[in-house]
């Protein structure tokens, strides 16, 4: 079992990991629409999947980042695929990272125009404030931060499915449904689900190998991935509780909102602006890390420097920046997902 000294840190890194992950798209319901929903009741087997796959791979990399006594994610990649490879895959993780954040940045302009009618430049601008004060505190900033943001919009997000499956109930028939989620199969589509949402998780987690113990780092990647897999099979029941009339929403989790009541849309609205924070903290806090390891001036004057270089990528339409960058985001987390599940095991064997 995990000491009681080092409860604090596990339970700063398994929000941290969930932080990850629980973005704008998984808070708004709109990926487990995608990638589980769809496929009706069978969705759910592929959330047992993701599940497992979110415990294995969460704790693979924590364990490899102690191993390897790791300060970022470079030296992982270079383990896993080598000097070569490790730099292109590390050009393109670098990439992703400061796309992501210029997505999520727009994106928390984009909630305070549409669901509270101010200035986008409000919502990026307190977005910002938020992020800089954050890397100024370094790495107990940012893990500290996770551990107050996350488990709200956890907990906002598993009571609104819950309030709306406890209201509705589960149909004991679903009627016909589209077999056109993503990949077009439930295994398919849960095996892309993972490898989606793992790159930026990779670069936060690689960065405390020096700060854990292997032990430590498994227990992280089990109660991580769990409560990852609880979280998506009750948006993914609630969804089903409201099929077919969810599909007709951009934002499925906040429909289930207004259905239970009117007073939690403006919540939500908050909730997914929260949600974008944490993600744009978390890729802020991985470009920093890259370039500043080490932590200390270098490690703010980075992440304040990503902040500011993207801003005006912002500016680009929100859902413009989606459909143009989560397709490249996708091929490169399947290629890392497999690395990841076969590399380990033939360095082991040798």
């Amino acid at each position: 079992m995990i000491n009681q000294s080092n409860l604090g840190l596990v339970i700063r890194l398994v929000a941290t990991y969930m932080g990850a992950i629980i973005g704008a798209g998984f808070a708004s319901g709109q990926e487990i629409l995608q990638f589980f929903i769809l496929f009706g009741y069978k969705g759910l087997f592929g959330v047992m999947v993701a599940t497992v796959f979110f415990v294995y791979l969460g704790a693979m990399v924590l364990r490899l980042s102690v191993q390897l006594r790791a300060r970022n994610y470079q030296e992982l990649l270079d383990y896993l695929l080598g000097p070569w490879a490790g730099k292109l895959m590390d050009l393109i993780s670098i990439f992703m990272l400061m796309a992501g954040l210029a997505i999520m940045l727009s994106g928390t302009g984009a909630v305070v125009q549409e669901y509270l009618s101010l200035p986008e430049w409000i919502g990026i601008g307190l977005a910002v404030f938020i992020i800089i004060l954050v890397i100024l505190r370094g790495l107990n900033g940012f893990l500290s931060i996770n551990v107050i943001l996350v488990p709200i919009k956890l907990a906002a997000v598993c009571l609104i499915a819950g309030l709306a499956l406890a209201q509705k109930g589960l149909p004991p028939e679903l009627p016909y449904i589209h077999t056109h989620g993503v990949g077009g199969h439930w295994l398919l589509a849960s095996i892309l689900y993972v490898s989606y949402n793992m790159i930026v998780p990779m670069a936060v987690l690689s960065t405390t190998g020096r700060s854990i113990t292997v032990k430590m780092g498994i227990w992280v990647g089990i109660i991580g991935g769990i409560g990852l897999g609880i979280a998506a099979a009750m948006v993914t029941l609630g969804g089903l509780a409201f099929y077919p009339k969810i599909l007709n929403y951009e934002v499925p989790v906040l429909y289930m909102a207004s259905c239970v009541s009117n007073i939690l849309r403006p919540i939500f609205a908050l909730l997914i602006w929260v949600a974008m924070l944490t993600t744009a903290i978390a890729n802020t806090h991985g470009c920093a890390s890259r370039f500043a390891p080490e932590g200390g001036k270098r490690y703010r004057f980075y992440g304040i420097a990503s902040c500011l270089m993207v801003l005006p990528f912002t500016y680009f339409d929100f859902s413009f920046l989606v459909r143009l960058l989560y397709p490249i985001f996708g091929y490169a987390g399947l290629f890392l997902f497999g690395t990841l599940l076969i590399v380990p095991f033939i360095k082991n064997r040798k």
